[in-house]
């Protein structure tokens, strides 16, 4: 096997855009630390006291809490919704393929303003049908956030499913294994870490989405980055750099954790 050895020009170019890319995001662990009320770097006094906020006000306890099970739920529904029209696709292969995957991968091209303003307009109409999914609920919210999500979780699926070999497939319906047979025990096996990537993919997304929850929700389903997005327009609370700083953390620490468990599992060349 032919390994390659980067140069040092090479590590230079690649620790330079390492550094364009991540230094920003570091700006933001002295601006945690200030001692003022406003997002300031610490003019001589470093402070915890923005930490301390995140602590004691409960809004951002209750927000992390709403943000969790939202992204739950919506990684849940989307995965199911995106395993269960990947297998269709793939089991039965219908004639209009192209068509049905471009409908579903439609919210990933439109404008999130687009679909935004007509998540706004269906869930004020479920308002007034079912109030448990309508407008500025957990519930309603959770069903904007599968909107945005299914088309990423199908295009996984759909990735993970083309490196299938259809012959197991078929050797599994020679043998009389029943539809959903094979797609439980035959099909779904050689898919899972594609299903997994996807539940994944589902929970970031709900994590993080901003633009559609600003216009599906008002005062009662305040998830976290709404709350982040209120406390930079109204105060501009330098808390939000604190929980910034304590996010960057924790990816950081997942990555290490994943490169580490790589590092374990890769087969030594000595």
């Amino acid at each position: 096997m032919i390994s390659y050895r980067p140069g040092p020009v090479s590590l230079l170019l690649a620790l330079l855009v390492a550094a364009f890319l991540l230094l920003p995001l570091f700006a933001v662990v002295p601006v945690s630390f200030t001692p003022g009320r406003m997002l300031a770097m610490p003019t001589g006094q470093w402070s915890l006291r923005h930490y301390q906020t995140l602590i004691n006000d409960p809004r951002w306890l209750e927000s992390i809490l709403l943000s969790l099970r939202i992204g739950i739920v919506t990684s849940l529904l989307s995965t199911v919704l995106a395993v269960t029209f990947g297998l269709a696709i793939w089991m039965f292969q219908p004639r209009f393929t192209a068509l049905l995957v471009g409908f579903v991968i439609l919210p990933m091209i439109v404008p999130p303003v687009v679909s935004a303003i007509t998540l706004y307009f269906l869930l004020t109409t479920l308002s007034g049908l079912v109030p448990a999914i309508g407008y500025d609920t957990w519930l309603g919210v959770a069903l904007a956030h599968t909107v945005m999500a299914v088309p990423f979780a199908a295009v996984m699926i759909l990735v993970a499913l083309s490196q299938v070999d259809r012959n197991i497939d078929l050797a599994a319906r020679g043998l009389g294994a029943s539809v959903w047979e094979r797609a439980t025990r035959v099909i779904l096996p050689n898919i899972r870490f594609g299903v997994v990537t996807a539940a994944l993919l589902s929970f970031i997304l709900s994590w993080e989405e901003i633009g559609v929850t600003l216009f599906v929700t008002s005062v009662n389903a305040i998830t976290l980055p709404r709350l982040m997005w209120m406390g930079l327009r109204d105060n501009i609370d330098p808390a939000v750099a604190a929980l910034s700083v304590i996010l960057i953390l924790i990816t950081l620490a997942v990555l290490i954790l994943r490169a580490v468990v790589q590092y374990r599992r890769a087969p030594s060349d000595r």
